[in-house]
């Protein structure tokens, strides 16, 4: 089988033969020997070497996170709680996207995410909405960033879930999404963070471990594994631009990384072989896969647990892994003479009336009235920052 994968369109043409294709198997007649009835001239190309699958679950993904969207931005509603009208798109009604100075990406405001499930972290430690962790994983920031990567999954995931069916490739997508978070919740614990690049850089990682766990099965395995090594170097190059959360990039690599050794494991080409040959032809293989592979399972299993398990007590603990690690903020942003890391301080000014809150923008003069029930500490940074930027 044809092996060839292109991650967000880059071209690895993969060959998953053996090194030795075209070689003939006689019986047990001397070299050399002719018997009268031969038995019929065996290539390895000839068999169906692994079972295709019908890819359903990447499409269901897919469709999951644009009616997600859908729903956000119905339940966002700009024209009724924006607060000078001026949305984008006007003529979408309820639909119509936030201005541009507040968000960007053509969405929701960060309030209306906040409520759909995005990761607050401030809401998973204190009040113990551990949902927060999966369900920020479909939700999307905007109409950029929901076509983005919902075209990534589709390029990456389905030819993953054709190669290894929609179980392992399903686990693989939600736990390397839960790892990026996680990740993204240490190192920012401030903000609100949304979408799926998490699990998408999971499928990337999950890709390379599956072309080093399987190296024997490869014709151009060297051709393979540069060629996926640069896209993912461009990937999280791209990471390190301000305003995009690199930490979930790295956390679901990771998470895909370790996990791929665990899930996407093949066995060994002659196994295969002898397998589906006819009864007493085929080389003669003891196991199913070598012990590197079970070596490999087992170790990236233990890390992978061991880790996930410490962040969550980390999390749960308040910690705040740049505290600890001076120059990690790095890897998420790097400031040049063109952009700063830094997030701009705002200030807003709160007044309790009756039972509603007003908050005002120390540095534009914007306020606004909201209930003082519904609204937590988390939420009044949310509005303090939406009227400091709208």
């Amino acid at each position: 089988m044809g092996g060839g994968r292109d991650p967000q369109g880059g071209n690895v043409e993969v060959n998953v033969h053996s090194h030795r294709d075209d070689t003939t198997v006689h019986n047990g007649h001397g070299r050399g020997s002719q018997p009268s009835n031969p038995p019929p001239v065996i290539h390895d190309r000839d068999f169906r070497l692994f079972e295709r699958w019908f890819p359903w679950l990447v499409p269901t993904f897919v469709f999951a996170n644009i009616v997600m969207f859908i729903v956000t931005m119905y339940v966002n509603d700009c024209p009724k709680n924006s607060f000078n009208g001026s949305c984008v798109g006007s003529f979408l009604g309820r639909f119509a996207f936030q201005p541009l100075k507040e968000n960007p990406l053509f969405g929701p405001s960060a309030t209306t995410l906040g409520k759909m499930g995005a990761l607050v972290v401030d809401k998973v430690v204190v009040e113990h909405q551990v949902w927060r962790l999966f369900s920020c994983i479909w939700l999307h920031g905007g109409a950029i960033h929901v076509l983005a990567n919902m075209l990534s999954l589709v390029f990456i995931g389905i030819r993953l879930e054709q190669e290894f069916g929609f179980v392992r490739i399903g686990v693989l997508y939600v736990i390397s999404g839960f790892g990026g978070t996680l990740l993204s919740a240490l190192f920012i614990p401030s903000g609100i963070s949304v979408g799926a690049s998490g699990a998408l850089f999971g499928l990337l990682g999950g890709m390379l471990s599956e072309i080093l766990i399987n190296w024997t099965i490869y014709a151009n395995k060297l051709a393979a594994l540069l060629t996926l090594i640069v896209i993912v170097l461009i990937n999280l190059a791209v990471g390190i631009l301000p305003h995009v959360d690199n930490f979930a990039h790295l956390g679901g690599f990771g998470s895909g990384f370790l996990l791929g050794f665990v899930l996407l494991i093949r066995p060994q080409f002659k196994w295969i072989s002898q397998k589906r040959s006819p009864a007493g032809f085929g080389p003669s293989v003891k196991h199913k896969h070598k012990s590197y592979q079970y070596a490999l399972w087992v170790l990236s299993f233990v890390i992978l647990a061991a880790a996930l398990i410490a962040g969550c007590v980390l999390l749960f603990k308040g910690v705040n892994l740049n505290e600890h690690c001076s120059w990690c903020h790095y890897l998420s942003c790097v400031p040049t003479s063109k952009w700063s890391c830094q997030e701009p301080r705002l200030f807003c000014q709160t007044m309790e009336i009756g039972n509603q809150l007003n908050i005002t923008c120390m540095s534009n003069g914007r306020s606004d009235i909201y209930p003082l029930s519904s609204t937590s500490s988390s939420d009044m940074q949310q509005l303090c920052s939406q009227l400091c930027r709208g």
